[in-house]
């Protein structure tokens, strides 16, 4: 869940457990296995009704066409999370260790999407202070990235995405990331975004590769490398 959705939603629910005359509401409903529960009991509900008019909100709090290419970077970002959440369950059954590591990324992804949630035009000191987006986590993907490469034989034709599922994941994860990189560079560009956030999606795109064909190594699975088809 990205912070500015969140965000709206838990104002959403709060709001609806209010009354009309601002008293919190005691009365008892069904719950999904058939039981009854009080409404203050039960979890905020997820949904809100707020986009229902094709329109969602920035966490500077405007309100944007939900094609607005900010929520299509959000979007992308969030897919690239998933695509690397089941790149690390496939990574996690062959027991690799650079499971944590994705991991770390995902959490990292959460702060992308804050930093994109927020455009920098109509954001104010308190809200850049929440979501700003520093170098160190380039850095830290380019020591992996040097790390991992040091166990790799070097490149000497085009590799097909392949190599045993964990491998073919995590390079899918990487084509996902590609998008989410062009779709962050035009924000970056208009001066909506930090340059950092592109900066991590670019190498961190480069790491996805270099961890594939790591997997892939130690997994002993073969790489497929691109053949030129006869004429």
């Amino acid at each position: 869940m990205l912070p500015g959705a969140l965000l709206r939603r838990a104002a959403a629910a709060g709001r609806g457990l209010r009354g009309p005359l601002g008293r919190r509401q005691r009365s008892r409903t069904g719950s999904p296995d058939g039981g009854s529960s009080s409404r203050s009991d039960r979890a905020p509900r997820i949904y809100t009704r707020t986009g229902d008019a094709g329109f969602s909100s920035t966490f500077t709090g405007e309100r944007r066409p939900k094609g607005d290419r900010i929520f299509e970077a959000l979007g992308a970002t969030d897919e690239l999370s998933s695509a690397i959440g089941l790149a690390g369950e496939f990574s996690s059954e062959k027991g690799h260790t650079f499971v944590e590591q994705l991991h770390k990324v995902q959490c990292m992804l959460q702060d992308v999407g804050s930093n994109i949630a927020t455009p920098l035009s109509s954001a104010r000191e308190a809200h850049l202070k929440r979501t700003s987006f520093s170098e160190k986590p380039v850095l830290e993907l380019e020591q992996w990235i040097d790390s991992y490469s040091e166990h790799l034989p070097p490149l000497r034709a085009f590799i097909l995405p392949s190599g045993g599922k964990s491998s073919a994941a995590l390079h899918f994860s990487r084509a996902v990331c590609r998008r989410a990189e062009r779709c962050v560079v035009p924000l970056v560009q208009a001066g909506e975004a930090d340059p950092n956030v592109a900066k991590y999606l670019n190498r961190l795109s480069d790491y996805l590769f270099v961890l594939a064909r790591y997997a892939a190594m130690k997994e002993g699975k073969e790489e497929k490398i691109y053949i030129k088809p006869e004429a």
